[in-house]
């Protein structure tokens, strides 16, 4: 099997914070909680009785901390009256969300979610620590109720998030495997800077992409790898060069092929042309650059053309003939040149896929932390309100607090 080649230079910077890194020590307090006076009450030379002697100085520390935990119990009494005038009797309303006779309240209940859905412990591990820092003593049974429940509210909010990555200018898609009761399924993404979401489904490719919805809705420019199945839909495509500097790494290092070290180097130049031109300010690139590019990227495919033809089969033999991997990749570089070569024309598209990379690393985390999901209904809840919480930590929304509000009925909802 061929090992990947990795893209990653040593770093020219020093280890620790690096110079302009706003930090984040302690603030002081002009106002504490609690003073504690440390009083002088003799001389540490002569022993000699200080407590009647007015002090000259001081010196201040503070310690900041939390306080022991400490369940508060909330009791909701309900009136009931009967009408002196026709009999009837009427109960008083318990405030919503407060629909059983004992049960948890949404702060309890966020931090169980959170644990579970963002810190990506597992349920056991999730009851431990509420066990261990909060003194609730909560089993895996209703943890797994409470994910439900938030995943239920989170319903609508999904819908919202789908619709505005349907109309959105530039998306990012891609997709990984998970288990799912022991069988193989897919997590699938689609993102933007300010918007994710996730959906767990048995097949990877255009089966899947129906389903999710949002593709076969969607005309802006989608950034994604070569899998085929969403070249299918009728958007914009822009592929992911680190993919294919990937393979041709491989091909330089591993085969020799010096066509293949020139390419790498010219699609880093045109990346660092663009970087350039977004730190400038410019909507785009000058078209005379842009064509300048795009012919020294198409003399360096002829030149690998004359070095790799196609393989023919023997006569008399039926099928497609098998390719060598550097012929396999000019093909796909011709058939797709617009997608590769899109991000030279438009700034709005990134080199690489790396943002919706990062969203399905927390997936693999969660896999190698926790194992595989039970059930399908638990990847599907997982799938949610991991999108939703992605959401709201790219909005730079409290996390914890949108989960106490979605267990109470009324989710936040991120900026569409």
């Amino acid at each position: 099997m061929r090992q990947a080649k990795s893209l990653r230079k040593k770093s020219e910077k020093k280890a620790g914070g690096q110079p302009g890194h706003p930090g984040s020590s302690l603030p002081w307090s002009s106002t504490p909680d609690e003073i504690i006076e440390q009083r002088v009450e003799r001389c540490e030379v002569c022993q000699h009785d200080l407590q009647g002697v007015a002090a000259c100085g001081g010196e201040r520390r503070q310690v900041v901390d939390v306080p022991a935990p400490r369940l508060v119990v909330r009791e909701y009494r309900a009136e009931q009256k009967q009408c002196p005038h026709c009999q009837h009797i009427t109960r008083a309303a318990f405030p919503a969300g407060v629909q059983a006779p004992l049960q948890y309240g949404a702060n309890v209940g966020a931090t169980a979610v959170y644990l579970v859905e963002q810190q990506l412990l597992p349920l056991a591990r999730a009851c431990e620590v509420m066990s261990d820092l909060l003194g609730v003593q909560m089993s895996e049974g209703t943890v797994g109720d409470l994910i439900a429940r938030c995943a239920r509210q989170l319903a609508p909010v999904e819908q919202q998030i789908k619709g505005a990555l349907t109309t959105a200018e530039v998306i990012h898609q891609d997709e990984t495997g998970l288990y799912v009761g022991g069988k193989r399924h897919w997590m699938h993404v689609t993102c933007t800077p300010t918007l994710t979401h996730y959906q767990v489904d048995q097949s990877r490719g255009q089966a899947a992409l129906e389903a999710i919805g949002i593709l076969p809705q969607f005309s802006g420019i989608s950034i994604h790898d070569g899998w085929a199945s969403y070249f299918l839909y009728d958007c914009q495509h822009a592929a992911c060069l680190v993919h294919l500097l990937r393979e041709l790494v491989f091909l330089a290092e591993e085969q020799g092929a010096v066509w293949a070290a020139d390419l790498k180097e010219l699609l880093l130049e045109m990346k660092h042309a663009t970087d350039q031109a977004r730190e400038q300010g410019k909507p785009r690139l000058d078209p005379l650059e842009v064509a300048d590019w795009k012919a020294r990227f198409l003399e360096l495919l002829d030149e690998a053309d004359r070095l790799h033809p196609h393989a023919l089969a023997p006569p008399g033999t039926r099928g497609r003939c098998k390719q060598s991997p550097a012929r396999n990749l000019l093909d796909r570089l011709r058939k797709h040149q617009q997608a590769v070569l899109l991000f030279l024309e438009d700034l709005r598209v990134d080199f690489d896929n790396n943002l919706a990379e990062r969203d399905l690393r927390m997936v693999k985390v969660q896999q190698k932390v926790s194992g595989c999901f039970r059930s399908v209904a638990g990847a599907e809840a997982f799938a949610r309100i991991r999108g939703y919480v992605s959401t709201l930590r790219k909005q730079g929304v409290p996390l914890l607090s949108a989960l106490q509000a979605t267990l109470g009925g009324h989710p936040v909802l991120p900026s569409l």
